[in-house]
C-alpha cells in the first residue's frame, strides 16, 4: 500500500484529508510540524508528501527541498491558502511536484496525486534504463591474448577512425557485434547512435518496415509516420548482423543506400537523406552466397571494403581461460558472490572443449557453473556438461600434469570421428570442415588410430 505523509498544522484538515487518501487506497501518517513530519519521512517508507506552506516552525518549502536533494523520487504536493504566482513558481523551483491552493477539491488533489506517482515512477524505471543502456552501450571490454585476437584487434583500431564499411564474418557465438560495437566506440561517431538489427530475426514481411520505416497510411493500421532503423541511426552506425539473410528485394534498397545515401519509406515518395556508418556481419561464406546467387554480387562488395574474420575459439585455445575468468567475475559480480578460481583440472576440461558455440556457449556454461558453485574454488562437478563427455576418456591414474593434453587429445579424435562419419569419410571435404590442411588431417588419422571409413 502506498504511504503518504500529510504536513498540515490544522487537524481538522489533516483528518480529512487522511479520510479522502484512505477512501483511494492509500497509507496515511499526520504530522503538525516540519519537524514531526521530517522524523517521519526519515523513518518511515514515504511514497509521497502533501504539505502546508504556512507551518508552526517554518516554512514548507523546508520540507520540499529537503526532500529533493535526499529522497528524489518521492513527489512532494504543495497546499496553501495564500496561494499566488510567485509562491507557486518558487515552490516549483524548489523541486515541488505541483501547487494547489486552498480551498481545493479533493478529488483534484486525488488526481494531482496519482499522477505525481506515475510520472516519478516512470522518471525512476527511465533512470534505471538509461543507465542499464549506458553501461550495454559502453566501449565493450574485448577479452583475448591470442595472436589471432591481436590482429583482430588491430584492425579494429585502424578502420574505426574511418568511414569505411566494415564486414565481420565468422561464426555464431564469436563476438561479431561487440566488434562493431568497438568500432563505433573507437571512432569519431561514438557520441552518436549504435542500431543494430539482426536479419534473420525479424519476419520477412516485416524487415522492410523495421529498416526503412512507413509513411503514415502506407499500409492498414499505419496511422502514423514510423521512421527506420537507418534513420534512427542518422549520424551514427548501424549494424546489420546476419546480412547473409536479408531477402534479394531488400539487398537492392540496401545497396541504394550504400551508394547515395538515401532511402524511401514504405510507402512513400520522399527521399529521406541519412549519413550514417554501416558495418554488416554474417556467419555464411558470402562469396558462397553469391556464387549460389542468393547474396547480390555488388552488394557484397559494397559491403566487403574492410573484411575482419574473427577465429572460432576452438582456434584461438589461448583465449579460453581468459575469458572464463572474465565471465567468472562478470556473473560472481551480478549474483553477489566473490568470485572463484578455476581448479586445474576445469581448466583442463575447459580447454579440452570444442567449443561449437564460441564465446557464447562458454559464457553460458560459466554462469551455470557460478550458479552451482558454493565455494572458492570452481571444481569439474560444476561442470557436468563434460563430465561424461571426458569420464571415460581420461584414466583415473593419469597425474594432473597430464589431464589436458590427454583431453584436448580426446577432443580432437571425437571432433575427427564425427566430421567423417557425416562426409562418408570423404577426407578432402572433412578437412574443409575442420579447416586444417588436408595433410594435417592425414596425420591426425595416422597418430590417432582412427580407422577409415
Amino acid at each position: 500500500m502506498t504511504r503518504v505523509l500529510i504536513i498540515e498544522d490544522k487537524q481538522s484538515m489533516a483528518d480529512m484529508l487522511a479520510k479522502t487518501l484512505e477512501a483511494e487506497g492509500f497509507s496515511v501518517l499526520s504530522s503538525l510540524t516540519i519537524k514531526d513530519g521530517l522524523d517521519l519521512l526519515y523513518r518511515e517508507n514515504i511514497k509521497a508528501v502533501i504539505t502546508d506552506l504556512k507551518l508552526p516552525d517554518g516554512d514548507g518549502l523546508k520540507i520540499v527541498k529537503t526532500v529533493r536533494e535526499g529522497f528524489p523520487f518521492i513527489p512532494v504536493i504543495v497546499m496553501t491558502a495564500f496561494g499566488s504566482i510567485e509562491t507557486a513558481v518558487k515552490a516549483i523551483k524548489e523541486g515541488a511536484y505541483d501547487f494547489i491552493s486552498k480551498p481545493f477539491d479533493p478529488d483534484h488533489l486525488i488526481y494531482i496525486l496519482k499522477r505525481a506517482l506515475e510520472d516519478l515512477t516512470l522518471q525512476k524505471e527511465n533512470l534505471v534504463l538509461k543507465h542499464e543502456f549506458s553501461k550495454f552501450l559502453k566501449m565493450p571490454e574485448i577479452i583475448g591474448v591470442s595472436s589471432q585476437w591481436n590482429s583482430v584487434m588491430e584492425k579494429i583500431r585502424k578502420v574505426a577512425p574511418l568511414k569505411t564499411t566494415v564486414l565481420v564474418l565468422g561464426e555464431s557465438g564469436t563476438g561479431k557485434e561487440i566488434i562493431a560495437r568497438a568500432i563505433h566506440h573507437l571512432g569519431p561517431r561514438a557520441k552518436e547512435s549504435f542500431i543494430a538489427v539482426n536479419c534473420a530475426a525479424i519476419p520477412k514481411d516485416l524487415i522492410e518496415n523495421e529498416i526503412f520505416g512507413h509513411e503514415k497510411g502506407a499500409f492498414t493500421g499505419a496511422a502514423e509516420l514510423k521512421p527506420g532503423r537507418f534513420e534512427l541511426a542518422d549520424k551514427g552506425t548501424i549494424f546489420l548482423d546476419e546480412i547473409g539473410d536479408m531477402e534479394a528485394s531488400l539487398q537492392s534498397k540496401l545497396l541504394r543506400v550504400l551508394q547515395e545515401n538515401e532511402l524511401e519509406r514504405v510507402g512513400g515518395t520522399k527521399t529521406v537523406h541519412v549519413d550514417l556508418r554501416v558495418i554488416a556481419a554474417s556467419n555464411k561464406n558470402l562469396e558462397s552466397e553469391v556464387s549460389a546467387g542468393r547474396f547480390r554480387e555488388d552488394l557484397f562488395y559494397r559491403l566487403n571494403v574492410f573484411p575482419i574474420i574473427i577465429p572460432p575459439l576452438r582456434e584461438r585455445r589461448e583465449d579460453i581461460i581468459p575469458l572464463a575468468r572474465h565471465f567468472l567475475g562478470l556473473f560472481s559480480a551480478e549474483m553477489n558472490k566473490q568470485a572463484p578460481s578455476l581448479s586445474a583440472d576445469s581448466e583442463a576440461m575447459l580447454l579440452a572443449n570444442e567449443w561449437k558455440g564460441n564465446s557464447r556457449e562458454l559464457k553460458n556454461i560459466i554462469e551455470r557453473a557460478v550458479i552451482l558453485c558454493e565455494g572458492p574454488v570452481l571444481q569439474p562437478e560444476h561442470f557436468n556438461f563434460m563430465k561424461c563427455f571426458l569420464a571415460d576418456q581420461i584414466g583415473t591414474d593419469v597425474p594432473l600434469s597430464e589431464v589436458a593434453q590427454s583431453a584436448a587429445r580426446t577432443a580432437e579424435i571425437l571432433r575427427i570421428e564425427t566430421v567423417l562419419t557425416q562426409t562418408g569419410g570423404n577426407k578432402s571435404r572433412a578437412a574443409d570442415i575442420l579447416r586444417v590442411s588436408y595433410k594435417t588431417l592425414l596425420t591426425k588419422i595416422k597418430e590417432y588410430g582412427i580407422k577409415n571409413r
